[in-house]
């Protein structure tokens, strides 16, 4: 089983040109219950699914387990999800001794721009670029899970 810790802020300037990679993502639902939250992602030429568990009281950690699966039956298992998807164009930006995840929505969530960051402890120290916006860690409405609606 894994952990997941991760912190998450809205974006308020460029990063584009610090990114060193970028990859075009869709993913859908098929659980979106608090409990238990399975999700598919075509990123690219792979395909996912990972398995979320709740997060703990007053913790930003939470169990995660994340799958590689054939591509084909990624996209086969997203015919059947829930209503709702996800498009974003995902940019890989390093910052001092961290990575951080940079996610442009589209679609319904055009204009949207979300960075994450995970982290091996809860109070593990880095260091903020300043293109990092307001933190938005634990915020339901910019959960996936709750964008794609």
């Amino acid at each position: 089983m894994g952990k997941e810790i991760e912190r998450k802020f809205l974006v308020k300037g460029e990063f584009k040109n610090f990114s060193i990679k970028e990859i075009k993502i869709d993913q859908a639902y098929l659980s979106v219950d608090p409990f238990r939250i399975v999700r598919i992602r075509n990123a690219g030429l792979k395909s996912y699914i990972t398995i979320k568990g709740i997060h703990s009281e007053g913790k930003q950690g939470r169990d995660e387990w994340e799958f590689e699966i054939p591509a084909k039956t990624g996209r086969e298992i997203m015919e059947i999800c829930l209503p709702g998807k996800i498009i974003k164009t995902r940019y890989i930006v390093p910052y001092k001794d961290h990575i951080f995840e940079v996610d442009e929505f589209h679609d319904k969530n055009e204009g949207l721009v979300v960075a994450e960051i995970e982290l091996s402890a809860e109070n593990e120290y880095f260091e903020k670029p300043d293109w990092l916006g307001e933190e938005v860690t634990g915020k339901p409405e910019y959960q996936n899970s709750n964008l794609r609606k």
